[in-house]
């Protein structure tokens, strides 16, 4: 019954459209991957892994002068998970992905409530996640403050899954859902000034984590402070960023975080009309003690970790917490190729920021092919990568050298339709 009553909201949004802007598109994604050696190290004697999968969007926005509103609802879908007949979502991903209303207060305020994507700058700490399917978003009340170059945002949240015996919450808010920096209590501070050529933000963030005694009862919480900024300058053919982030306090189970940081830098050239070249670094810190209730490891939580650190993901999607950190140094060009089309290659080398229990570092290079090209309403995207591990990352995914496949790559194809049915301001 639950995909029928948005089906009827989106309907009533369309019928109610008298003095405001309404737009009604959608977007379809399949997208085939090869994986031998995607996100760790695959065994010579395994089989490669290979699907499909699509993401099905559809996309409500509804606007007046007071306030602005906006649904998405999306289906993540692999062929075949469903036997045939079936009459349900096998993997019951059928979810409203985005579902909020934008408030306007007046005078450059406003304040944005509901489930949305949080994203900010380069996506490094705060980040929408479009690679992967299901995407990212957190619920969150914002309040917003915009004047000519200058914008403050400042963000809260508490989460709860009405998951325990007493039912409706009636006692205690413990949180039961965990995992992958799932927070019960946010609160974020981001503000940011452009001026000619140049831009500088800050960000003061705050998360709660539910923490659990021996006998799985609610103990507590651990707060974790990432506190930062981002840089970004550009003059005529040359571009520069910079990251600059610190965590102290406590992770998950009252893990004590103390001296973790992140530092970036990226340079860009535009050669010509058809190149533009990059070189970057980047330093994650890593954990150099040998107790487990302290470390010094940084973790960038909710931004979109795969445009980072190389396309393969063998660091921070999922992975690498509380290891041994990433020193990150690349170069890329990507040519413009004319008639909607364009080339990515990128070239990464990885070594640890702290040493291995071996006392190795080097990890190893990642190649990156990206070719894009855009149709008549739809774009087309291919990518190949192929990794060349070093001692230190068969040490690291815990694999040996004789064991592991002798070639460790990935490819991908995607395809994207966004089709607009419904846009009121074009009538």
């Amino acid at each position: 019954m639950k995909k029928q009553y948005v089906i009827i909201a989106f309907l009533v949004i369309a019928i109610n459209t008298i003095n405001a802007q309404f737009t009604l598109d959608g977007q379809f994604r399949p997208r085939t991957e090869y994986r031998h050696g995607f996100g760790t190290l695959i065994a010579d004697e395994a089989d490669a892994g290979f699907a499909i999968s699509t993401r099905a969007r559809l996309n409500a926005a509804y606007a007046l002068d007071a306030y602005q509103f906006y649904l998405s609802i999306q289906d993540v879908m692999v062929w075949g998970e469903n036997r045939q007949i079936l009459p349900d979502d096998q993997n019951d991903s059928f979810a409203v992905f985005e579902a909020w209303a934008n408030i306007n207060l007046g005078k450059g305020w406003s304040t944005k409530l509901g489930r949305q994507i949080i994203s900010y700058d380069d996506q490094r700490i705060f980040g929408g996640l479009d690679w992967a399917q299901q995407g990212r978003n957190h619920d969150a009340a914002l309040l917003k403050y915009k004047k000519d170059k200058f914008l403050l945002d400042v963000g809260l949240a508490f989460s709860q899954d009405f998951d325990n015996p007493t039912g409706f919450q009636s006692v205690g808010t413990a949180y039961n859902t965990a995992g992958f920096f799932t927070y019960k209590t946010m609160q974020y501070l981001y503000a940011k000034q452009q001026w000619t050529g140049f831009s500088a933000s800050f960000l003061a963030l705050n998360n709660g984590f539910q923490n659990f005694d021996g006998q799985g009862v609610a103990d507590g919480i651990s707060s974790l402070q990432t506190l930062g900024t981002h840089l970004a300058f550009k003059e005529g053919k040359f571009n520069a960023s910079a990251n600059l982030f610190l965590q102290t306090g406590e992770r998950q189970n009252s893990v004590k975080v103390g001296g973790a940081y992140l530092l970036g830098l990226e340079l860009g050239y535009k050669a010509s009309d058809k190149i533009m070249l990059g070189l970057g670094t980047e330093i994650i810190s890593g954990n150099k003690t040998d107790t487990t209730d302290k470390t010094e490891a940084f973790f960038p939580l909710y931004g979109t970790n795969h445009k980072f650190n190389g396309f393969m993901d063998y660091f921070y999607v999922g992975n690498h917490a509380n290891s041994v950190g990433l020193t990150d140094i690349h170069a890329s060009a990507k040519f413009n190729l004319g008639n909607k089309s364009s080339l990515l290659v990128k070239a990464l080398n990885f070594s640890g920021q702290q040493d291995l229990p071996s006392g190795e570092k080097s990890l190893g290079t990642e190649i990156d092919v990206v070719f894009s090209k855009g149709f008549n309403g739809y774009g087309l995207a291919i990518g190949y990568s192929q990794l060349f591990a070093a001692d230190g990352m068969y040490e690291l995914k815990g694999i040996s050298e004789d064991l592991a496949a002798s070639s460790q790559n990935w490819a991908w194809v995607q395809l994207t339709i966004k089709p607009q049915f419904l846009n009121t301001s074009k009538e």
